[in-house]
């Protein structure tokens, strides 16, 4: 086992690198630059391909387009980058086009602060595109060492579901320093629970099965596979169509080869829910980490409080919050966007309360004084000016 002190940003490259990607194309925007960066000097160096296009939209297309050549394909951007993906995503899910896709997400709205952590695309990245009619796949790291791991899982399910599956960081897991293990084995790779699945080609005639089975090799174009690939319905074999009930098919496969295998993505992390906590603290990324040390702390303090911290994030895992209890959600927004998806899971008689904060962690002080506000069955407090947002 190598180990190193490094950013997320490079566990992301040599995750990307162990996983078999071969092309990496995109734009260079803080704070996913350095991705970019480590792929032109990693990529040559194992047979592979970097590519900067001239901007957002572009980098993604040519990605989709290695990917339906027959190579395993990434690109990485922040919001403002994200937000233009919208039609080239749209063909990789309509299409069935394995790629992964990195959202290193900074404070907004628009260009927002490049070098400040932000929680803004959460329902984007559930809606990355226009027409609806899909599912996405969405893991959410909080360090450096998961950077790594949850990208070797993306290429993982990419090649699986045959569909683009996108890496929701936050700035701080990007560009923060830490431990970063990479395995050199087999061996170590298994024990570090590493998925991997090598690249096929879909030989036909149904390159669009009507089914919702996973390890269908993806359509590659070329190859002799004389496969077709369009942002119009398909039918089976792949050629547009206008003929609803194909639309009808096409669409039941998009969204329930996701839905009808979600114990293959389901991934998430409890701390002190065995006892029915009173409250119940969730986070996803960054700021999940300081919500860990709260519950600790309030533990400490005889404070009867556990937490929940999705790491699939799409599809949602509505029954991690079945329990009637009180629930306080952390976020680094004012809007609130995973706390929405927390009151509709909740049963009917539980509070959801909202604290968030836009560019920088929420401390372990002011979430303590937030639930002790819960446990007292007071209205949370409420910042003086624009310090943070609670509800």
């Amino acid at each position: 086992m190598k180990r190193y002190f490094d950013t997320g940003n490079r566990a992301i490259t040599e995750g990307a690198i162990l996983a078999g990607c071969k092309v990496f194309a995109g734009y260079p925007i803080t704070p996913a630059t350095e991705i970019a960066e480590n792929m032109s000097r990693r990529l040559p160096e194992v047979g592979g391909y970097y590519i900067q296009a001239e901007d957002e939209m572009t980098g993604m297309h040519i990605a989709v387009g290695a990917a339906l050549g027959g190579l395993k394909t990434m690109t990485a951007t922040s919001g403002p980058g994200y937000i233009l993906y919208a039609d080239p995503y749209g063909w990789a899910l309509g299409s069935e086009i394995p790629i992964v896709v990195v959202n290193a997400q900074r404070v907004g709205p628009v260009s927002g602060i490049t070098g400040a952590p932000g929680q803004g695309e959460f329902y984007i990245a559930k809606y990355p595109t226009h027409g609806g009619n899909a599912e996405t796949i969405v893991l959410a790291p909080n360090g450096v060492q998961e950077a790594f791991t949850m990208t070797v899982e993306a290429f993982y399910l990419s090649e699986r579901f045959r569909m683009p599956i996108t890496i929701l960081a936050d700035q701080l897991v990007t560009d923060g320093w830490e431990t970063l293990e990479i395995p050199e084995s087999k061996e170590e790779m298994e024990k570090m629970g590493l998925r991997f699945k090598d690249r096929e080609i879909c030989r036909g005639p149904e390159f669009y099965p009507c089914n919702d089975k996973l390890d269908i090799p993806p359509v590659v174009l070329g190859h002799n596979t004389g496969g077709a690939c369009s942002d119009w319905t398909p039918t089976e074999s792949g050629y547009d169509t206008e003929e609803v009930e194909a639309q009808h098919k096409h669409a039941h496969r998009l969204i329930y080869k996701v839905r009808n295998n979600m114990d293959v993505i389901r991934r998430y992390e409890e701390h002190f829910m065995d006892d029915h906590p009173e409250v119940v603290l969730v986070a996803y990324g960054s700021p999940s980490r300081v919500m860990v040390s709260c519950v600790k702390e309030a533990r400490k303090q005889g404070l009867k409080v556990g937490c929940i911290r999705p790491i699939s994030l799409w599809p949602f895992l509505d029954d991690l919050f079945h329990r009637k209890t009180n629930y306080l959600v952390t976020e680094l927004n004012f809007d609130g966007q995973l706390v929405r998806e927390v009151q509709r899971c909740a049963p009917t008689g539980s509070r959801v309360s909202f604290f968030g904060k836009c560019g920088e962690l929420p401390s372990v002080a002011e979430l303590m004084m937030q639930l002790k506000q819960i446990l007292a069955g007071q209205p949370l407090v409420k910042s003086n000016n624009w310090e943070w947002e609670a509800w």
